[in-house]
């Protein structure tokens, strides 16, 4: 669906000493020159009766408001001031939703967003987040105020139809510039999306009454009102989606079951989640659920981090994909939202990535043009810090992660404990019941199964994982250490550890399952940096001095991780077949999880949800009954 993002063309008109951005590309300005923080107030949150129903929001539950233009983010803003001004103290949680074809660049945000001081603690936490120009859903999350935003950018034409709905959106404001300026936004197919991602009680507001808009709400039977505008304006468009009268018909009966199935129970509280495994799947769930107030349990049978994702140091480094499939591809959106995700953690630290063009040069140097500016650059062979024949792509923005301080610092959260158990059977009844033999560990509103290829016994006919032995190498290079901030990919990789010590690997030996620390290992990761970089690899200490370790990766048939949930009628998920990739692809699958599991807003879209779930691989995979007895040998 995608292309590569245009940025906003503006320009900017002083009125009464204020500057006011309008738009080229539409001729239209992006707030009311009276007063666009007002007119906000009066149009989108007091036409949607926000005040009142943010208010009364019942402990955990959840309020999404959908955007059809997300412009300079005024609205969004003026709606976050409100949270914070109603917002009970109660683990209720406001989620926007915005489109954006044309995002604002962010020195023309900041400069757009100056016009209202008032707003600027929340402008800042905005902008700090803000998205780089790149199609596709980015979710920023601001998990201390209770709020988040998926900002999507892209033509409305493409992005609404492929939103998941695992949520209705509750309100509307439906801005994105007056239909005359951009009659393209107010077209059957979208109008028909934003219905499709609604419910009964959903209301709109726009400060357009203009017949194309009227028009399209009307014919999906949504009542309609003309309370008087804003300033000069005589009216505005307010709306609700309305129960029709008789209430038993068959078309209402339906929508009401879809309500009821969005919303299981139509009740809001606590859960009690159990997650088995405590790898960085498991770790990452655990924090998702955690920062939304919920209580987690983990469970490991040795140690957390004891298997694959047990490394010294972890490396974000995506393979990215052309631009225009940028908005449906995982590693892209997979990058961009672990990089704002484990920028909170301290474990985390912003490095460089020379990505050597080893094959297609041509195909993998073009990227740096396909991408905006400040992500890629390509340097030659001459420019790079180790001699070396080959050029490279250099990644700007991807970071390392200490895994065990990433660890430490999870499970510090208060709503997570640690037990060192071995699952060995689930139990499903009302609720999962976890048993350690004969043990019962407790009982869950949900049950995660994070456990990489241990996760089959769990389940009949699950999908069939992989073992990849892989082992990394340190040892101490004191006397000619690496910078800091760049790192190296060529099959292989290398990267500071510390102050002292370089980290290399990773061999790649799939179908196997030792893991002892072996020579010839260390031998391959030298020999995959002496191919590149010989000159260094000829000056490192003796290999007999050098440190490993050797770990299991669990990769499925296709390269993409198995989630969701086993069995329609169970809350037992599945979280497992990360690969190599675990620490790039577990923050976002975690928030596709929780989306799942709690009736929330997916962050990516329906064609993606569909590659990772796990019933794309089912004869029919369900829970063993009535208990799971351990095998000796797992199936490959």
């Amino acid at each position: 669906m995608s292309h590569a993002i245009q940025t906003a063309d503006l320009d900017w008109h002083l009125v009464d000493g204020i500057e006011v951005p309008v738009s080229k590309q539409f001729g239209d300005v992006y707030f009311s020159k009276d007063n666009g923080l007002l007119e906000t107030r009066h149009v989108f949150l007091n036409g949607n009766d926000l005040p009142t129903r943010l208010t009364d929001l019942k402990p955990f539950e959840y309020f999404c408001v959908g955007e059809t233009g997300f412009g300079t983010g005024l609205n969004i803003l003026a709606l976050w001031q409100l949270w914070q001004q109603t917002r009970p103290d109660n683990h209720s949680h406001l989620h926007a939703i915005s489109v954006e074809k044309f995002p604002l660049s962010k020195p023309d945000l900041i400069r757009a967003l100056n016009v209202w001081p008032e707003l600027k603690p929340l402008a800042d936490q905005l902008i700090s987040q803000y998205p780089m120009p790149i199609a596709g859903c980015h979710r920023l999350s601001f998990p201390e105020e209770c709020f988040s935003i998926d900002l999507w950018l892209g033509d409305a034409h493409d992005v609404f139809p492929i939103m998941e709905k695992t949520a209705p959106v509750n309100a509307w404001f439906l801005d994105g510039f007056a239909p005359s300026c951009n009659p393209d936004m107010w077209e059957e197919n979208v109008l028909n999306n934003i219905v499709r991602l609604s419910e009964i009680g959903t209301t709109f507001a726009s400060f357009s009454v203009a017949g194309v808009l009227k028009r399209g709400l009307k014919n999906h039977g949504i009542s309609i009102s003309r309370p008087r505008g804003f300033g000069h304006k005589r009216e505005m468009l307010k709306a609700i989606w309305k129960l029709s009268e008789p209430a038993n018909s068959d078309a209402d009966q339906d929508i009401t079951q879809k309500k009821i199935a969005l919303n299981p129970e139509l009740e809001f509280n606590i859960r009690q989640i159990a997650v088995i495994g405590a790898g960085i799947a498991g770790l990452s769930a655990a924090w998702a659920f955690a920062q939304r107030g919920h209580q987690v349990t983990i469970y490991d049978q040795s140690a957390p981090l004891a298997g694959g994702s047990g490394n010294p140091l972890a490396l974000l480094n995506p393979k990215l994909c052309p631009i225009e499939q940028s908005a449906e591809h995982l590693m892209t959106l997979a990058w961009q939202h672990a990089l704002t995700h484990y920028a909170k953690f301290k474990a985390f630290r912003p490095v460089q990535v020379s990505q050597l063009a080893l094959k297609h040069p041509e195909t993998l140097l073009s990227l740096a043009d396909e991408y905006p500016a400040h992500i890629f650059s390509v340097q030659t062979a001459d420019e790079q810090k180790l001699h070396t024949e080959y050029s490279s792509l250099k990644l700007l923005a991807a970071g390392t992660i200490s895994p065990h301080q990433l660890r430490d610092e999870i499970l510090q959260h208060p709503n997570i404990k640690y037990i060192q158990a071995k699952i060995t059977k689930i139990e499903q009844l009302s609720q999962p019941k976890l048993f350690e033999n004969e043990n019962c560990l407790g009982q869950f509103d949900h049950a995660l199964v994070c456990s990489a290829r241990e996760t089959a016994q769990f389940f009949e006919h699950y999908p069939a994982l992989k073992p990849i032995r892989g082992q990394v190498s340190w040892l101490n290079n004191s006397a000619q250490p690496l910078s800091k901030d760049t790192a190296y990919n060529y099959g292989g990789y290398c990267m500071q550890l510390d102050d002292t010590h370089l980290i290399l690997g990773a061999s790649f030996h799939p179908g196997r399952e030792d893991t002892e620390v072996l020579p010839e290992d260390h031998a391959h990761n030298h020999e995959l940096l002496q191919s590149v970089f010989p000159d260094y690899a000829a000056s490192l200490a003796p290999m007999d001095t050098w440190h490993g370790r050797a770990a299991l990766r669990a990769q499925s048939q296709d390269y993409f991780p198995l989630l969701g949930k086993m069995q329609p009628e169970q809350e037992i998920y599945s979280f497992a077949g990360l690969g190599s990739k675990g620490f790039l692809f577990a923050p976002l699958c975690s928030e596709i999880l929780a989306a799942q599991i709690l009736g929330e807003a997916c962050p990516v879209p329906a064609s993606l949800v569909k590659k990772l779930s796990v019933s794309r691989f089912q004869k029919k995979v369900k829970a063993k009954k009535p208990y799971f007895k351990p095998q000796i040998e797992l199936p490959f």
